[in-house]
């Protein structure tokens, strides 16, 4: 973990700030070109991703001596969703890979992709979906493994799995065939015996490299297991995967008050009749930031009023991203609903923030059952 380290000191030597700004400057510079073609399922930002990464993006939030801090990391997401909210989602694919490798307790796994994840030199996500569904009582696991000599033999199919292609990772879970216990390992998607298809088109986010993986008798080696069993490494990194998400909404929020704003001048005379103002979503922004970075700066707490915050936050922070884009679309008027606008790819990107995993209705159900 020596190396983990070192990324964790060389990256508290600056300012959270510095990091978040270099990503903004990187995503206005070489992403925001692209957002329509990412948006449309033209374009996979591979080499952008791998330029945020270079200057930190997915290496801020590696645990250091005990601690982690998980600010820097959503507020670069943040930078990167004021620009394209489909990015913003690879950025906390990609971030959760790295999460998942720098909390699990096989060194060697830690040791072999730590560095390569957090710089960015090898790209992934996380499919988790079908598994947080799982533990809530929504669904039941997807894969099944059996152990044999040296690691497990894993089969069965997850439906969407994004950030992905033909050399990533990604982090996921199965249940064991001989009991009732879980396993959450690192896929190889190089691996022939699996296989990534495809998904048919999305409304929005086509770009994100979202397949479904057919897992085909796989033999995964004890040294891609993240957590044997998986139970109490799900409930270590947990908060870690929900308040990671904060970045994306925060990022669709700016850019939507920054269209409101940007049709002022034109159209304010009869925007003003509308009930929510662009004043009304800063002070929003604001608040939810705010409780974000708070919570954030502890992702290891195990109290449970503090559980119940982070799914509370992402709740909200789901709703606001649709209120927003809602309010932004309004604003535009008809300008908004040409496809060349970017007020329609906000609503949509918006959608997929208040439906990715933990979705709406399930955050509500956590809630309740909490």
């Amino acid at each position: 973990m020596e190396s983990l380290a070192l990324s964790r000191a060389e990256v508290l030597d600056q300012p959270a700030p510095s990091i978040a700004g270099e990503v903004a400057r990187i995503a206005r510079e070489d992403l925001a070109s692209l957002a329509p073609g990412i948006d449309d399922g033209s374009v996979y930002p591979a080499e952008v991703l791998r330029k945020f990464g270079a200057v930190g993006a997915w290496g801020s939030h590696v645990p250091h001596e005990g601690p982690a801090d998980l600010r820097c990391a959503i507020q670069a997401m943040a930078a990167i969703g004021e620009v394209c909210g489909a990015t913003a989602f690879m950025a906390w694919c990609q971030n959760t890979l790295v999460w998942y490798a720098a909390n699990s307790t096989n060194l060697k796994l830690a040791k072999r992709f730590g560095d390569a994840f957090s710089t960015g030199r090898v790209l992934g996500g996380t499919g988790l979906s079908n598994p947080m569904k799982s533990f809530f009582g929504i669904e039941k696991l997807k894969l099944k493994g059996k152990k044999v000599e040296g690691g497990y033999i894993v089969r069965g199919a997850l439906p969407w799995v994004s950030n992905l292609g033909p050399d990533h990772y990604f982090g996921t879970i199965f249940e064991r065939e001989e009991d009732e216990g879980t396993v959450m390992f690192l896929a190889d998607c190089s691996d022939p015996a699996i296989t990534l298809t495809p998904c048919k088109p999305f409304m929005a986010m086509d770009g994100t490299g979202t397949y479904g993986v057919q897992f085909r008798d796989v033999f995964v080696p004890d040294e891609l297991v993240l957590a044997d069993p998986a139970a109490p490494f799900v409930k270590k990194i947990r908060a870690g995967f929900i308040l990671l998400q904060a970045g994306m909404a925060l990022g669709v929020i700016r850019d939507c008050i920054n269209i409101m704003d940007e049709v002022g001048s034109p159209l304010g005379h009869i925007n003003r009749y509308l009930p929510q103002q662009p004043v009304h979503f800063r002070d929003l922004a604001a608040e939810l930031e705010a409780e974000t970075m708070a919570l954030a700066r502890d992702p290891y707490n195990e109290d449970e009023t503090y559980w119940r915050k982070v799914i509370a936050l992402r709740l909200r922070a789901g709703e606001a991203s649709v209120a927003a884009a809602h309010a932004a679309m309004l604003h535009c008027g008809a300008r908004g609903y040409l496809r060349s606008h970017r007020a329609q790819r906000r609503l949509r990107e918006a959608y997929f923030v208040a439906i990715v995993t933990p979705a709406t209705k399930q955050l509500r159900k956590m809630l309740a059952d909490y």
